[in-house]
């Protein structure tokens, strides 16, 4: 059974500590760090390789930080990203996990879900993955939304010509936020397994 790393983002000692407490009763989780910002998170998860970062939302300084650190390390490393909340207001957790790319969250209510939500996250897609990576892509237009799945190796068939699809690949990775097709794969293979990042 491999271990699954797990990098923590939470600025709460209290709540730092309660994590803490909750993962060590598990013998396939390993904490590796604690991070108390998002720029020490985006460090930490650089250097220790996690396969899960649990970024806490509401991190002291800015209330963005947590969704611009989760987004940069899903950018720059190969973990998955659980978003902690304690926000209970849906349409504002989906937002935040939509600008993070992230592959799930955990509301701090129901803490009793981090330890399954944490394992079946790093073993793959998980229903939230889904309800995140729908609402990423309902910024696609459909004729994008085609572009998209062939940019991603997907088997599609374009009818367009080569500018005009230049021109679709060049307004999908605007809307999604991202450079080139390489974050693009790297992304959404959180989402889409069958793809090598």
């Amino acid at each position: 059974m491999e271990l699954i790393r797990i990098l923590v983002v939470e600025d709460d000692p209290d709540f730092q500590y309660l994590i803490q407490q909750s993962l060590a009763a598990y013998d396939d989780l390993s904490l590796i760090a604690c991070c108390p910002d998002g720029e020490t998170a985006c460090q930490a998860a650089r250097q220790e390789d996690p396969h899960i970062v649990l970024m806490d939302l509401a991190l002291p300084t800015d209330p963005m930080e947590g969704v611009s650190a989760a987004r940069r390390i899903r950018l720059e490393t190969r973990a998955k990203v659980i978003l902690l909340t304690s926000f209970d207001d849906p349409a504002t957790v989906i937002q935040a996990s939509v600008e993070a790319f992230a592959s799930a969250y955990v509301l701090k209510s129901q803490f009793p879900l981090l330890v399954p939500t944490i394992r079946e996250t790093a073993r793959g897609v998980i229903p939230q993955s889904h309800l995140i990576c729908s609402a990423l892509l309902q910024r696609l237009t459909p004729a994008e939304l085609t572009v998209f799945q062939h940019m991603l190796g997907m088997p599609v068939t374009l009818h367009s010509s080569e500018k005009t699809i230049a021109n679709q690949q060049t307004g999908v990775l605007r809307k999604l936020g991202l450079h080139n097709k390489q974050q693009l794969r790297h992304i959404f293979s959180a989402y889409f397994p069958q793809i090598e990042a």
